[in-house]
């Protein structure tokens, strides 16, 4: 090895050196080297007659070792130590490591004592470094080399193929498709790479394994399943096994190029004795076809018609333009490889070439002379033979050209009289048929005079005597013939297309009564359909009889409808019976409505099935109709007792308010009896709540059964409460104002005879007009100012009316007034003094403090002239003791 092969060993070597012992701890990736490495050793060791089985055992004395190095580098290395002792065995190894490093490769933390120890680790290394030496350094690709230049020779071999991608010694490898690309590549013939796919990797991987040991000697190194399992497969073993595809498949082209360079200089050898064959066999093949030729050419015999002399000469321009041109160039090609032949021979010292004996170029020369005389003669005798089988066939011709225009004509005729287009044509269509068979009637008999100038030029032919007589007179009797058959065939399809138009027309006068019918029936089945799922919403018992009724009328009508459905399908039966006893080919449905006999039949089943269920949603509303009912009754007459009871009772609370029986305390008492009464009749309120609240879960809208609704009665009910409610506080106010006033019972009494005079409408109110009246009455003359003044009293919310109470009171102040001025004028002078106002604390003295605090709070600050700070004037003082006067 000189200086660059050692330098680029170490380079290339020195990656390995520390090859990477953490990857080894994987138990995947060592069980891969170990299967691979063992497989590797194998197949030099076989060679030797031996093997191992253990990797890391069967090295361990380093004899095995010592005879691997010296297979795989066909060197001998020193004699071997055959003790059995550790030193023996570490004294071999040492042999064999260096001898490695002899060769250029460092070994680094690789001693003989790990080897003979069975350190896995270290034998493996070992063993890696061998491949990397003698299995992967020396290959070359395209000035890289080693591990890159097999990377660029598996990138370059599996290329072409679909779903290969080689960029490293691992993951690139895992669907096995690359190791079949790689043997395809090199034996197509072993693997049907087509059928691979690329989602089934075991099956890749087991097929490229199995046919490399079987047919390419390569032992298996590697496991599919080992390698499908891993997700970074082994790069060692992978590199270890596609180098041995390398060494294979290298080796076979080898002895290819060694056997191209042999087969060469026999294919210059074969080719020569090629060519002399080629120039026998052509001289022989061209001379005897100028013997067939030239008998041909000298055959003058005549020929009748001018057909067959056209024909000969047809022949001959087909000799001269197709036949004798290849032989032109045979010729010629011939000469050229005389020439060639005797070329090469001299070129390569051989003797030159002597044809046989007649197929010299100079015979064959003068062969093709005598052909192309025998060619001048014939050509001359075919003119003028073809100039005088012109004339007769002048007459001939006439013939011809008259039976071709008739024939022509006839063309088609017969196939169009035969076809039965009709079977399947409508109505419409068969009328233009026969329109257009009365035109082709017409046509026919304007040829009769044609085809009897035929027959009358056939038979002027045979006086004649021309020699093609036979052929024109059967030529005659064909058109004679074909006119009598074309005569019946148009006969009997007018007879047909006549026969078919009755029907047609049967068929259709039918199809139109069918539409008249089953529009109407099927109009009404829809309707009906529609009617029986119409969703109903009745509110009376009227109303579901109503339309029980109705529906009992429309399953009356079942029976006739059912009568018109069976007439209108016998219409449509009739029509399929003409069709079938007549066979007639009805091209389409009935033209005149779309509706069918299955959609009649469905819809009538549809309307059937409908009835029942109607019956039965019938008789349920029917069901809940009547328990409507119930309800409303049971409502109806608890209301119509509680709704005038509520008005008897407001009736005779007012009549109570208006009448002036006893005292006031008498009719206080009354009135209370009247609510205890009252009260007492709410479970009854209770009870017609409950009812109505079933009324409006059954949505029940109306009753007619009562004018009360629960809304009235609960107004009403309010109302009662709410007026005996305010007549009693009346009364209690009325008690009150006469107690405070000191209105006696007597003026009580002519305060409401006077109001229930004037309250003229009776309700307990009196209007403007009532009051004005009553007033002058009583002797109070007043203008309207002063009315006004009275009304904003009686009247603060000017609502326009005068209520009991609002009268009394006013009737009371004005009694009072006179008085009131005097009253508070006392009451100031005793709490003041000689004082003209009231401090606030002489007021908090004098009354109770909440009182105080009142009047305090209503009364305004003394500002007279002698005024102090916390004084009260008199009229603040009057307003908070007796409210507004006009004091």
């Amino acid at each position: 090895m000189d200086h660059y092969d050692s330098q680029q060993t170490n380079d290339y070597m020195q990656p390995e050196e520390d090859w990477d012992r953490d990857l080894l701890l994987d138990p995947a990736w060592e069980k891969q080297q170990r299967k691979t490495f063992t497989a590797w050793c194998n197949s030099h060791l076989r060679k030797a007659g031996t093997q191992i089985e253990n990797i890391e055992e069967d090295f361990r004395d380093g004899l095995k070792l010592m005879l691997l190095l010296e297979v795989i580098s066909g060197e001998r290395l020193a004699k071997p130590e055959r003790g059995k002792m550790r030193v023996h065995k570490i004294s071999n190894v040492n042999k064999a490591l260096d001898f490695i490093a002899s060769k250029g490769v460092k070994l680094v933390s690789i001693g003989a004592e790990e080897i003979v120890d069975g350190n896995v680790k270290m034998t493996l290394g070992m063993i890696w470094t061998i491949i990397l030496r003698f299995a992967i350094q020396d290959i070359s690709v395209e000035e890289t080399s080693a591990k890159e230049g097999l990377l660029l020779w598996c990138q370059r071999k599996t290329a072409p193929y679909k779903n290969v991608n080689i960029q490293n010694f691992h993951i690139s490898w895992k669907d096995g498709l690359g190791f079949c690309a790689l043997i395809h590549r090199h034996r197509p013939e072993l693997i049907d790479y087509g059928k691979l796919r690329k989602d089934d990797p075991l099956t890749n991987l087991n097929t490229a394994f199995d046919v490399a040991e079987k047919y390419l000697d390569i032992p298996k190194m590697l496991d599919a399943e080992d390698i499908v399992g891993t997700a970074r497969p082994d790069e060692k073993a992978i590199m270890t096994y596609v180098s041995s595809f390398y060494h294979a498949f290298s080796g076979a082209q080898k002895a290819e190029t060694a056997a191209n360079r042999i087969c060469k200089v026999l294919a210059v050898n074969q080719e020569n004795e090629q060519l002399m064959e080629d120039y026998e066999k052509l001289a022989s093949d061209l001379l005897e076809w100028i013997r067939r030729t030239i008998p041909w050419l000298e055959n003058r015999a005549p020929e009748n018609t001018m057909h067959a002399m056209q024909q000969k000469l047809e022949d001959f321009r087909d000799y001269r333009r197709l036949h004798k041109p290849p032989k032109v160039q045979e010729k010629c090609q011939l000469e050229i490889n005389f020439n060639t032949l005797q070329t090469k021979l001299r070129l390569s010292n051989r003797p030159a070439f002597m044809p046989s004996e007649g197929r010299m170029v100079s015979d064959i020369n003068n062969a093709w002379g005598c052909l192309e005389q025998a060619e001048k003669g014939y050509e001359e005798w075919l003119l003028n033979e073809i100039r005088r089988l012109e004339r007769l066939d002048h007459l001939a011709e006439k013939f011809r050209q008259k039976a071709s225009i008739h024939e022509a004509w006839t063309d088609g005729k017969e196939a169009m009289l035969r076809q039965k287009d009709y079977e399947t044509a409508t109505l419409s269509e068969i009328k233009a048929l026969l329109k257009k068979h009365e035109a082709f009637e017409s046509d026919l008999a304007a040829h009769q005079d044609r085809v009897e100038q035929i027959a009358a030029i056939a038979q002027e032919l045979n006086e004649l005597d021309y020699y093609d007589s036979p052929s024109v007179n059967a030529r005659c009797q064909k058109i004679c013939d074909q006119w009598d058959n074309l005569g019946a065939l148009t006969q009997k399809r007018r007879e047909a297309l006549e026969r078919t138009e009755k029907l047609l027309e049967t068929i259709d006068q039918l199809y139109l009564e069918y539409a008249k019918r089953a529009a109407p029936f099927n109009n009404w089945m829809e309707g009906a359909m529609e009617d029986l799922q119409d969703t109903f919403i009745v509110h009376t018992i009227e109303e579901i009889q109503g339309l029980t009724t109705a529906h009992e009328q429309f399953k009356a009508t079942l029976p006739d409808a059912d009568k018109e459905r069976l007439a209108i399908l016998g219409i449509h039966n009739e029509v399929s019976k003409i069709v079938q006893t007549y066979h007639v080919n009805m091209a389409g449905s009935n033209p005149y409505t779309t509706i069918t006999p299955q959609e009649i039949n469905g819809k009538w089943d549809h309307v059937r099935q409908l009835v029942p269920r109607r019956d039965q949603a019938l008789t349920e509303e029917h069901a809940r109709q009547q328990h409507n009912e119930r309800l409303r009754k049971q409502f109806g007459a608890q209301a119509n007792v509680i709704g005038p009871w509520i008005q008897t009772k407001m009736e005779e609370i007012g009549r109570i308010s208006i009448e002036m029986h006893g005292t006031l305390e008498d009719q206080l008492s009354h009135l209370r009896q009247y609510e205890k009464s009252i009260v007492n009749y709410k479970p009854k309120i209770d009870q017609l709540e409950g009812d109505h609240q079933l009324i409006q879960e059954a949505l029940i809208f109306d009753n007619k059964h009562t004018n009360y609704t629960m809304e009235h009665i609960r107004v009403g009910w309010e109302q009662l409460l709410t007026t005996i409610a305010r007549t009693i506080n009346e009364v209690e106010n009325q008690i009150l104002t006469r107690d405070a006033k000191g209105i006696s019972q007597e003026q009580m009494n002519e305060f409401r005879a006077s109001f229930n005079h004037f309250d003229r409408k009776k309700t307990g109110m009196m209007d403007m007009d009532d009051f004005r009246a009553c007033l002058i009455s009583m002797g109070y003359n007043m203008g309207e100012a002063e009315f006004a003044r009275i009304m904003s009293i009686v009247d603060p919310n000017r609502l326009g009316v005068v209520t009991f109470q609002a009268f009394i009171d006013f009737m009371s102040r004005e009694t009072a007034d006179t008085d009131t001025a005097d009253q508070v004028m006392a009451s100031f002078k005793i709490l003041a003094g000689d004082k003209n106002y009231i401090t606030v604390d002489e007021l908090r003295r004098e009354l109770p403090p909440d009182q105080a605090e009142y009047c305090i709070a209503r009364m305004a600050p003394y500002t007279g002239p002698d005024a102090v700070p916390g004084a009260l004037d008199y009229m603040s003082f009057s307003t908070a003791l007796y409210g507004e006067s006009d004091l």
